[in-house]
């Protein structure tokens, strides 16, 4: 078919190409090195943490995964020792070289870690805390707002009758849960989880596990693991990290059934 333009130009018309837009990483990390001293603990880290996802840092004790993790919420700031050069991009923003508020920077990610650290105050005080960081006062507000985040992970009818006694009566696997909603009171776009079920039993593991992948369409969940089985039922994305370096990140189809590195074959193998 052709298209007359005038009487004298004749064209033939562009086929049209639907190209699927391809989403912006959460998290963007170029060239990231942490040093202790002259002990350098991550070596040129490149990565792109997808969004709406869940991302898996692999590999064996000491490779760095916390050292990462921390970094992507400037916790190395605490740490006078560490020296960090890169850059960390989030919202467009480097977060290594920015003037922006590192405690609005944290807000945006709910960090969980691997024991619970409830605060020693009420169930109900330890998720409008959070709520009153986002400077939140009216009280009907945050009792909406704090069944909303204990029902998101799956402790409202726990403790609905319980609301005002001590959040440490909770046993651990109902704590990590109650230091979840709290983060998520804040309205974090990023969920930072550091090894979040090795101190619970399996049955509040396996809690933790379901509550990550029902929520993962809402935030990107970053979760550090050496358990290989845990990231082989969570992982949307694989990152493999041995000693300091990335060394394969991919699809948890190519990195476990077709690892590339003799490091990563070894610690599958292992893992079995």
């Amino acid at each position: 078919m052709e298209l007359l333009l005038d009487e004298n130009v004749m064209v033939k018309p562009q086929r049209l190409i639907n190209h699927k837009p391809i989403s912006k990483p959460a998290i963007e990390i170029n060239n990231l090195n942490v040093f202790a001293h002259k002990n350098q603990i991550l070596k040129n880290i490149s990565l792109k943490i997808p969004q709406n996802k869940i991302t898996v840092l692999l590999g064996p004790s000491g490779c760095g995964k916390t050292t990462l993790l921390k970094s992507m919420n400037r916790l190395t700031d605490l740490y006078p020792e560490l020296h960090v050069n890169g850059s960390i991009i989030i919202d467009d923003d480097d977060i290594l070289n920015t003037s922006c508020n590192v405690a609005d920077i944290r807000q945006k990610m709910g960090l969980l870690s691997q024991r619970p650290f409830p605060l020693p105050m009420s169930i109900y005080k330890n998720v409008a805390y959070g709520l009153k960081l986002k400077g939140i006062r009216n009280k009907q507000l945050i009792e909406h707002n704090v069944e909303k985040n204990l029902r998101e992970v799956g402790l409202w009818d726990e403790v609905k009758d319980r609301l005002h006694s001590p959040a440490n009566n909770l046993s651990i696997g109902q704590q990590q849960r109650l230091c979840l909603a709290r983060g998520l009171a804040v309205k974090p776009q990023i969920i930072l989880a550091d090894e979040p079920t090795s101190a619970l039993d399996p049955v509040s593991s396996k809690t933790i596990e379901t509550l990550f992948q029902n929520i993962k369409s809402n935030y990107t969940i970053i979760l550090v693991t050496h358990i290989l089985r845990q990231a082989k039922r969570l992982a949307d994305h694989v990152v493999f990290m041995y000693y300091g370096e990335i060394m394969e990140q991919g699809h948890p189809d190519v990195i476990f059934k077709n690892p590339k590195t003799e490091s990563l074959r070894q610690y599958l193998i292992d893992g079995n």
